[in-house]
């Protein structure tokens, strides 16, 4: 069973694999699909957007002939990511109070 995921935290996901390491598109829709189910139609639009929004900066460097697309998050990118981070923590508390806290009859 999966559970739907909404884009914040889809952006907090990708902020947080790139606040660890730069990472090119398909290693990152790698990453992803390690936490959450996810297409490379659904990803490439996220980082677009975080772009957009100036948390995330690209640079192009050559591989095997071609040139791959890294992405890099940037301060503000940060900032954005620990804010995300601890609205996960409360919403996290929450629920666990709710599905666990039910198992133990709190």
């Amino acid at each position: 069973m999966s559970f739907q995921l909404g884009s914040s935290l889809l952006d907090a996901c990708v902020l947080a694999i790139l606040a660890k390491e730069d990472a090119y598109g398909y290693s990152l829709t790698q990453q992803v699909r390690e936490i959450m189910d996810i297409s490379d139609s659904t990803l490439y639009p996220v980082l677009r957007r975080l772009q957009k929004k100036n948390f995330l900066t690209t640079y192009d460097q050559p591989f095997q002939g071609r040139n791959r697309r890294y992405y890099r998050i940037t301060a503000s990118g940060i900032e954005k990511y620990e804010e995300l981070l601890q609205d996960w923590v409360e919403y996290k508390k929450k629920i666990d109070s709710v599905l666990v806290g039910g198992m133990n009859g709190e």
